[in-house]
């Protein structure tokens, strides 16, 4: 087998990797599970964990798929200055080692938001814990659908159509062939005799399957020890891409040395609200998004809680931040590579598309195509292991706030440790089918995968953080001062995360004028589901022809969602609860 070789896909042995991947996580669960007494040692690890092992299982639990596909992507479709977004980093340790983590663990609690409760009442324990439990049922879903469309990228199939007649099994692409039928099929389609399915929800299964085993069964150290494998499985793999194509170059030749004509305009700083990316703005974006996951995310908080003191979870958020550092900018070096390779090699790319519109595929086509046999495997099950990761930490913390917030803070409690546990395994397993059958809804938002999460995961991300803000440092905060800061910061996150819709919803419904929004609007036809859409645009320059041209645009760029959501959460909160009279919390 030659470098390069152009495949249609992953060999008979790559998939046997994939499948003895699977396997040895399964194994791991199974093996965890037998050790377990009681819920403490399910949710926390008994709480003595090596701090190294918890910041490498929460580098690879929020780095997840979504990242390993939208580095490259971004690097390669939209320009580096997303990379800028590192130098918050140090302040980012600053504020959590030394202001958030010694609050933190002075109270051993499996839950973050029994924190709240003690100063600002059960109401607000309750309002951080259901926020949270949205939040992580769309992150989860949302990158359980990314994996599964990249897997199919990999795979170089779409769908599959069996016949019954002739018993015999097809596969295509729909860019390639045309299903039979006017409409896609969103799952299946059954026409006579013919069954057509779609690889995507395929996928789904297996991975949310696989992954569901051994979370429910093995806990958080089953979850700890597997995000470690998958974090040396996720280096590897992007390592492997990018040795592979210096090896094609004969050396770095790959490396971008102007900027191309591909990339957006990403100026250091812009007042113009619409501007994709700025440097200023991923700097804020990346501060706001680290603190408010840090200090208000039951993921993050159960891991520190798994440590033994203070100063244990401190090593635990250097080692993540560091390893996340490496990994980060190794992935933009792959996209920086891709993006020569496929210049280079513009006929490899999907019929009728671009550098630009193939971005975020352009990781998973190399992967399938022109990777060795076997390389490929490890890679792909790089991206599996990575969309696990996710999979696994989530589901485990969710269980841990619905037993911990709802049943036992709501006086439902099993009297046996065993039977607790028990309730727990069960729960992560019906949590996760959940998140497997939500995930087909994703598809609907628009966006390059940056833009699709920051406009899902960020909506409640800053909003759950100011809940811990106003407990902790905010002397005077009140309830229902806290209640409408949480109001007004989730409608500003939506409000600009979903600004184009909104201006469209205005424009066709109400015959609002969308200039004054500084957009225009602009139909187009999804290529793969056939639907005719219509979004806000701005015309822009297009480098190679010198024509203005409609460009896809939200009125409110996606990076200002955390930030400005942040801000004014805590200003109305500070300022309603200012003005409020003080009562006795037990009144």
């Amino acid at each position: 087998m030659t470098l390069f070789a152009d495949r249609t896909g992953l060999h008979a042995f790559d998939w046997l990797l994939i499948a003895l991947y699977a396997i040895v996580t399964i194994g791991l669960g199974v093996y965890f599970s037998r050790k377990q007494r009681n819920t403490d040692e399910y949710f926390t690890g008994s709480r003595n964990m090596n701090p190294i092992f918890i910041g490498v299982s929460l580098f690879a639990t929020l780095l997840s798929t979504i990242s390993y596909l939208s580095m490259p992507g971004e690097a390669a479709g939209k320009g580096p200055v997303v990379m800028i977004g590192l130098l918050a980093l140090p302040l980012v340790y600053l504020v959590v080692g030394f202001f958030l983590l010694p609050v933190y663990m002075k109270q051993r609690v499996t839950s973050a938001y029994e924190l709240l409760e003690e100063r600002l009442g059960l109401s607000i324990r309750l309002l951080g814990a259901t926020m949270f439990l949205a939040l992580r049922l769309v992150w989860m879903t949302l990158l359980v659908y990314l994996a599964a469309k990249a897997m199919t990228v990999m795979m170089g199939v779409d769908y599959w159509v069996i016949n019954f007649d002739e018993l015999s099994v097809l596969s295509g692409q729909f860019t390639e062939v045309a299903v039979s039928s006017t409409k896609r099929p969103g799952f299946f389609l059954w026409q006579g005799s013919e069954l057509t399915i779609v690889a995507v929800p395929v996928v789904i299964v297996f991975t949310g399957f696989v992954s569901l085993i051994y979370t429910s069964l093995g806990g958080l150290r089953a979850v700890v020890v597997t995000d470690f494998m998958q974090t040396v499985l996720l280096f590897g793999g992007a390592l492997l891409v990018l040795a592979t194509v210096t090896y094609h170059f004969g050396g770095f030749g790959w490396f971008p040395t102007r900027w191309q004509p591909t990339w957006d305009t990403q100026p250091i700083v812009s007042f113009d609200p619409r501007t994709r990316v700025t440097a200023v703005g991923t700097i804020l974006t990346i501060l706001a998004w680290y603190v408010a996951t840090l200090g208000g995310d039951q993921t993050s908080v159960q891991r520190f809680m798994a440590t033994r003191d203070a100063a244990a979870a401190k090593r635990a958020v250097a080692t993540q931040l560091c390893v996340g550092t490496v990994v980060q900018i190794t992935l933009f070096l792959v996209g920086f590579a891709l993006l020569s390779y496929y210049l280079k090699h513009s006929d490899q790319l999907p019929t009728g598309a671009g550098i630009k519109e193939s971005a975020d595929d352009l990781f998973p086509l190399f992967i399938s195509k022109h990777l060795p046999v076997g390389v490929s495997g490890l890679v792909v099950a790089a991206m599996f292991a990575a969309a696990m990761s996710s999979i696994d930490s989530g589901v485990n913390s969710i269980t841990a706030v619905v037993q911990t917030d709802f049943l036992g803070r709501l006086g439902w409690k099993l009297k046996s440790e065993k039977a607790q546990l028990r309730a727990a395994q069960l729960m992560a397993f019906g949590i996760g089918v959940t998140v497997v059958f939500g995930s087909s809804f994703m598809k609907y938002i628009e966006g390059n995968i940056t833009a699709v999460t920051n406009k899902t995961v960020n909506l409640l991300t800053t909003p759950i953080f100011a809940l811990f803000f106003f407990a902790l440092f905010v002397r005077w905060a009140k309830p229902l001062g806290v209640w409408i800061g949480a109001a007004f910061g989730v409608t500003t996150a939506a409000a600009i995360a979903f600004s184009g819709p909104l201006v469209v919803f205005l424009a066709t419904q109400f015959d609002v004028d969308p200039g004054w929004f500084g957009v225009e609007l602009m139909t187009h036809i999804d290529p793969d589901t056939a639907v005719e859409t219509t979004t806000t645009a701005v015309r822009e320059m297009n480098a190679e022809t010198g024509v203005l041209e409609p460009v896809r645009r939200d009125p409110i760029s996606f990076q200002w969602i955390g930030p400005v959501a942040l801000v004014v959460n805590i200003s109305v909160g500070m300022l309603v609860s200012w003005f409020l009279p003080t009562r006795r919390l037990d009144d």
